[in-house]
């Protein structure tokens, strides 16, 4: 099962987008940082972004919270489906 920082990406973007099951999150440490990769369907991207990055930006904050209230460091990091 993934991490919380996993779950709590997944369950939002999910909510966010119109192909749900093209969702996915990947979680990977690195030096000691928590590295979670969300991966939408193409036409789905911007819908993670939203207008001038603000729901990036609030993802972002809820994936740091998340992360401090488990005492760790944690990015997020947006990818482009087609690379």
């Amino acid at each position: 099962m993934a991490g919380p920082l996993a779950a709590v990406v997944e369950t939002i973007a999910k909510a966010l987008v119109d192909t749900p099951d093209a969702v996915r999150v990947t979680e990977t440490v690195h030096r000691g940082t928590t590295l979670v990769e969300l991966t939408v369907a193409d036409g789905d991207t911007g819908k993670v972004i939203g207008r001038q990055g603000r729901i990036a930006e609030a993802l972002r904050t809820i994936v740091a919270a998340t992360a401090h209230h488990h005492g760790t460091r944690a990015a997020l990091e947006i990818r482009d489906p087609d690379r």
